[in-house]
């Protein structure tokens, strides 16, 4: 099942052989969680197309020594890890990988095996379950139905669905919910995401799952705020989202996705259907936290909600996938209209979404990138917006969530655009985090448009900030406190991998602190500290 830590957005669940041509794929083997043998690693040599001056630089080389985490202290020394130790330190058995230049696929190989116990290697065409980058794909074939003239983005949903409706919100002014919203995650719908199914488990009809009812796993799929008001993650939209693709040409999703996208962009080993069929033979199974064998007898789970989080895909698939985004984008493809692949790659506030994927950055270093965490496989896209670089990286097992983090990290350093520096925190004294503890309340007055995708993220409106074991901790309702790592005397920045909250704490000009901004991006909540809590020195 696909979850989202509350500090971040990597999956959003409880949780593409392309053009490119790998001549050599690179052998290694995981037996179980031992070490994988570094022999298997050594020597081997990837094929990758060349660049203008006939040389391609081996940015798997960073895989020998570049993993890292995304902060350290000040002072601390790179861990230099290699993929091979921090895929035991994960009991992660296999990894797939594909590197991107000018929107080209210039690397790609597997690592580990496909089964624990197994010498059955991972390479860059192994099928892996990805997860909600499902929906990023699924974004694609629709806006190339929007691209068509078949679909309008701004129409009422409702008036293209048949075997279903958007069930009425009266106590809303406004409750058309659009396409535009459901690829925005700012459509007010319910059901963040759904759990796994096991091999033998009854599988939901779409119908079934958009209202709740058994054998689905969810509640039902309703508007519960006005839609286009807020940014709420929501696999239920996305859902939604596929039965309007189904009701609109009477075909299975599965046959639009491949007539829309897999046929046009290559991406010949990819396929929704769920469960997947054994038939298509080089399948990474499912493992557990401790590296076991995870959905026998089968060997994977299934996730019938494919538009959400049902694509079965390889390095190689999915990389050609992000060079034809990353081509529509700057006017080197006709897969998509540039016009509709730029709206796809701009934010639809107030959410950190655009048409599908997430988006951060500026100049050379706006990316656009999603995560997907199923039980048993996670997933990672990415693609530099004005460079055409870019990443995939596919995992299956449940601990591959911080690997891949960690491989994106070294990836990023290699690729050298700046995208996603190391950040250092600083040392602070006990005294001056004292300083910051009591009770902030949201101030509801900020207009949606600045705070963006952050309102309503908070929904008691009450932080409580305490220090635990020397650390400043940030506790909403009760909840598991979160630390903060400090950057400066008065900036934190919250845990996680990527899209981190941060927080500022205000001191006027008499000494008081008074207040606390939290900010994600371009998006900022104001906190007031409770009256009686502010202290003058």
């Amino acid at each position: 099942m696909e979850v989202m830590h509350t500090q971040d957005m990597s999956s959003g669940r409880k949780h593409v052989v392309g053009t490119a041509v790998v001549a050599h794929r690179r052998r290694s083997v995981l037996h179980g969680t031992t070490l994988l043998a570094a022999a298997l690693f050594a020597g081997n040599v990837f094929a990758a197309a060349p660049e203008a001056n006939g040389q391609t630089p081996n940015l798997f080389a960073a895989l020998e020594h570049g993993l890292r985490p995304s902060t350290l202290k000040a002072g601390e020394l790179l861990p230099g890890w290699s993929l091979q130790d921090r895929m035991a330190h994960y009991h992660v058995p296999g990894v797939a990988i594909a590197v991107l230049k000018d929107g080209k696929v210039v690397q790609a190989a597997g690592f580990g095996v496909r089964e624990a116990g197994t010498r059955e290697m991972v390479n860059a065409d192994t099928l892996f379950s990805v997860g909600s980058v499902s929906k990023v794909v699924t974004a694609a074939t629709t806006l190339r139905r929007v691209a068509a003239g078949k679909l309008d983005l701004d129409r009422d949903v409702n008036t293209y669905l048949t075997s279903w409706q958007i069930p009425k919100a009266p106590a809303f002014a406004h409750d058309k919910v659009t396409l535009r919203m459901l690829l925005s995650h700012t459509s007010g719908l319910t059901v963040w995401g759904f759990e796994d199914y096991l091999p033998g488990e009854k599988l939901p009809t779409i119908v079934q799952t958009l209202d709740g009812v058994a054998p689905a796993k969810n509640e039902p799929v309703r508007i519960d705020f006005e839609p286009g008001t807020r940014m709420r993650y929501s696999g239920g939209g996305i859902t939604v989202e596929q039965l309007v693709l189904e009701n609109t040409t009477n075909k299975p999703f599965e046959t639009i996705a491949r007539n829309e996208l897999f046929q046009p962009v290559g991406m010949r080993r990819s396929t929704f259907v769920n469960p997947l069929p054994a038939s298509l033979g080089n399948i990474a199974k499912a493992h557990d936290k401790d590296g076991q064998r995870a959905a026998l007898p089968r060997g994977w789970e299934a996730f019938p909600e494919q538009a959400a989080s049902g694509l079965w895909t390889s390095a190689n698939d999915l990389g050609t996938f992000v060079g034809t985004l990353l081509d529509s984008y700057r006017g080197k493809g006709g897969f998509l209209p540039q016009p509709i692949a730029m709206q796809m790659m701009t934010e639809v506030s107030p959410s950190l979404h655009g048409l599908g994927p997430r988006l951060e950055g500026d100049g050379q270093t706006r990316i656009f990138h999603h995560g997907g965490s199923n039980d048993s496989y996670k997933a990672w896209i990415e693609g530099y917006l004005e460079t055409g670089d870019g990443m995939v990286i596919l995992t299956n097992g449940t601990g591959g969530s911080k690997l891949m983090m960690e491989i994106r990290n070294a990836l990023s350093d290699a690729l050298g655009r700046g995208i996603n520096p190391l950040v250092r925190t600083v040392e602070l004294a006990p005294a001056v985090l004292a300083d910051y503890t009591g009770a902030f309340r949201l101030d509801a007055s900020v207009p949606n448009d600045l705070a963006g995708n952050l309102t309503g993220y908070f929904e008691s409106g009450t932080l409580d900030v305490g220090i635990t074991n020397g650390a400043l901790t940030v506790t909403e309702n009760k909840q598991q406190p979160i630390t903060l790592r400090p950057l400066t005397p008065t900036r934190f920045i919250g845990p996680g991998d990527m899209t981190q909250l941060r927080f500022e704490f205000l001191r006027n000009a008499k000494g008081a602190v008074y207040a606390m901004v939290v900010d994600r991006g371009n998006s900022k909540v104001y906190f007031r500290r409770d009256a009686g809590q502010v202290v003058t020195q």
